[in-house]
């Protein structure tokens, strides 16, 4: 993929997660013409209300045939269960990791606690022949397909994104950009920890300048 027009091109979005966060994604890219398999934990007969208010464009799905189907594939889900994501449909695709790290929820996990992994890293490590790319993780989730503005609108707002693959971070700017989102790259998926839970540019509105400012006031331990 390449070009900053390849995400306008019509796109089968797998969705692997269908809750906040995954399903106002799915309504974010139905609504600029693309096409969305969604899948939960709990099976494609669990989500006939979802596909009812997103429309023709959306089908269920298990999450084998949502990670099959997608041609790129979000993953929204809780990160305790980020091992079950499916291995072999991915191969060779761009996912985008969407999500959080809450101990709260998932356990600790030691080598976050510890600040020697990113939640980005550790995804890239179970999907190794996968373009995974940090995506959609710092924004809340009835605001993806309600807070976009065209290009060059004054504080148009920013969303960040980090990969190891330059063709992920194409992909990921040109996505934003069509739902009306500067992009902030902020490299390799070893520095996406400073977009990650409790850092200072996580959670709020914010221009690209002011999200690179807080890019760059985050820490490593909180």
């Amino acid at each position: 993929m390449a070009g900053p027009g390849v995400a306008r091109k019509m796109t089968t979005f797998g969705i692997i997660g269908a809750g906040h966060i995954g399903s106002n994604v799915a309504k974010a890219v139905i609504a600029h013409g693309h096409d969305v398999v969604i899948a939960n934990s709990r099976g494609p007969e669990t989500l006939g209300e979802l596909i009812a208010e997103l429309g023709p464009r959306a089908r269920a799905a298990t999450v084998e045939e949502a990670a099959t189907a997608g041609e790129v594939v979000l993953v929204a889900v809780p990160l305790k269960a980020y091992r079950e994501v499916p291995v072999a449909p991915l191969v060779g695709k761009i996912v985008l990791d969407a999500d959080n790290y809450y101990f709260e929820r998932d356990g600790h996990i030691p080598e976050l606690d510890a600040g020697e992994a990113t939640v980005t890293a550790l995804m890239q490590e179970h999907l190794p022949e996968s373009k995974v790319v940090k995506a959609f993780n710092h924004i809340g989730a009835r605001e993806i397909p309600t807070t976009g503005s065209p290009a060059g609108t004054p504080d148009r707002r920013a969303l960040a994104t980090a990969s190891d693959h330059p063709e992920a971070v194409t992909f990921v700017t040109a996505l934003y950009d069509e739902l009306g989102f500067d992009t902030v790259d902020i490299g390799s998926v070893a520095e996406s920890w400073r977009i990650e839970r409790d850092r200072p540019g996580y959670g709020i509105r914010q221009t690209r300048d002011e999200l690179v400012a807080n890019l760059a006031k985050a820490t490593r331990t909180i």
